[in-house]
């Protein structure tokens, strides 16, 4: 369960790479700038939000160039 907490936007500046490995483990934020909200940080949800559309690793084992993609599509 995500808990949120406020951080200023100065903090946020200076210690970015702390509030990266937090919101990586569930941490939220809502960041402010002088004492007001202005936007919130949220760890990205992995439960149902993304759908396999197509695996291109099937054609090739590295994958399929987004050009050579767009090509068959665009044609």
């Amino acid at each position: 369960m995500s808990t949120n907490k406020s951080v200023s936007l100065k903090e946020l500046r200076e210690q970015f790479p702390k509030y990266i490995e937090a919101i990586s483990k569930g941490q939220s934020f809502t960041v402010v700038k002088r004492s007001k909200p202005i936007f919130q940080l949220n760890p990205i949800s992995d439960e149902g939000d993304w759908q396999t559309i197509a695996d291109f690793t099937t054609i090739e084992d590295n994958g399929v160039k987004a050009e050579d993609v767009l090509a068959v599509l665009e044609a």
